[in-house]
């Protein structure tokens, strides 16, 4: 599984939610391939299975709204949890 979390201009918030994902997954014993941070216009959806994204950049990222995991707090785990149980990666 290739996870991407992916802000608008900098990296600084993307990273933050990498993190946050890494840190969630590895709680609950789930495998991961990579999970990586990256800017919206450096994004490459190649690969990728999901996108964990902030819901101010997610209308303007390029992806099947199907592999999109919007954040309305980026820095809510709780929130996170909720999101990737919702999407069956939990």
């Amino acid at each position: 599984m290739v996870i991407k979390t992916v802000c608008g201009s900098g990296l600084g918030s993307s990273l933050l939610v990498e993190m946050n994902v890494k840190s969630v997954l590895d709680a609950k014993g789930v495998a991961y391939d990579s999970v990586e941070h990256t800017n919206i216009s450096s994004f490459n959806k190649n690969g990728v299975d999901w996108v964990v994204v902030g819901a101010d950049v997610a209308p303007a990222l390029e992806i099947d709204e199907d592999k999109k995991i919007v954040l309305l707090n980026i820095l809510s785990k709780d929130e996170l949890i909720q999101k990737l149980t919702e999407k069956g990666i939990l």
